[in-house]
């Protein structure tokens, strides 16, 4: 029989930020379809009952925990139901984090208590959970992947949202310094970076145009929460047990495109349309 490089059974699963209705549920959705127990964190019990019930009244192995990622009570209250969890800890998701409307400035706007509360929001909870679940692998001697989200903003240029892309540019500074420390433990420390994901979230500020994504993603689509959650739990899995430090941009090539090229991946510059159909013919 086949191994099951995917399957996660007999597994315990952390999902902070797992209430959210976007990438978060996605990932507890599916890693608990792969056979783990997952422990779904969020700070709002109103989101558990919303995102999370409903996964466990399918049947599904998902455990809300109502806690704040941001506090050391709040860790120690996912540690305490991990602990109580039938099955062996494995890992991590670190979803919690984003950025509001109102977050979007200049960077002459910005405050000290807008910065910090950016890098709370998005590097300190991952940091700190993330040191947690870590020291509780390396005390039972197991090995374990911790992923968390990034964001193409930590991976290129953030106009008008310097606290947010500073915040997960860290992130990836962290997984991959944690990458090096815990190797030796079998820990291994990965991220992605989502391009534009149509997320409830994202839909407070990103409006529907097609024409748009066509113009600026490779793909000619915006991501959906699904195809990040896949992302992730590849990296969890054992088809990536030799993966770590690295940052895995999930972008459906944003980051690819130029913003001098057109729609058709050609630069805006060649004005010359017989030159144009010239290069691009088959």
């Amino acid at each position: 029989m086949a191994q099951d490089f995917i399957g996660l059974d007999g597994k315990v699963v952390v999902v902070s930020g797992a209430a959210g209705g976007g990438i978060g549920t996605s990932v507890t959705r599916l890693v608990a379809q792969a056979g783990a127990t997952v422990i779904a964190v969020s700070r709002s019990e109103e989101n558990l009952n919303k995102h999370i019930e409903p996964l466990a009244a399918e049947g599904l192995s998902v455990i809300p925990v109502a806690a704040d990622a941001a506090t050391d009570d709040g860790i120690a209250a996912v540690l305490h139901e991990v602990r109580r969890t039938e099955g062996e800890l494995h890992g991590l998701v670190n979803v919690t984090g984003g950025a509001g409307p109102a977050t979007w400035m200049p960077a002459t706007r910005v405050t000290r208590s807008d910065w910090r509360d950016l890098f709370t929001q998005n590097l300190e909870t991952m940091f700190f959970m993330s040191q947690a679940v870590a020291a509780e692998l390396k005390s039972q001697h197991k090995p374990g992947s911790i992923v968390s989200i990034s964001s193409i903003s930590g991976m290129n240029t953030a106009p008008f949202h310097i606290g947010y892309g500073t915040a997960k540019a860290a992130l990836v500074a962290a997984t991959r310094t944690m990458a090096v420390e815990l190797a030796t433990d079998g820990i291994r420390v990965n991220a992605i970076a989502p391009g534009v994901t149509a997320t409830p979230a994202s839909l407070m500020y990103v409006d529907d145009d097609p024409d748009r994504d066509q113009r600026a993603i490779a793909m000619g689509r915006r991501g959906n929460p699904e195809e990040q959650a896949g992302a992730i739990l590849f990296l969890l899995s054992d088809l990536s047990t030799y993966i770590t430090g690295q940052t895995m941009l999930v972008d459906g090539g944003l980051n690819l495109k130029w913003t001098h090229m057109g729609a058709d991946h050609t630069s805006l510059f060649l004005k010359d349309e017989s030159f144009r159909a010239a290069m691009t013919r088959s």
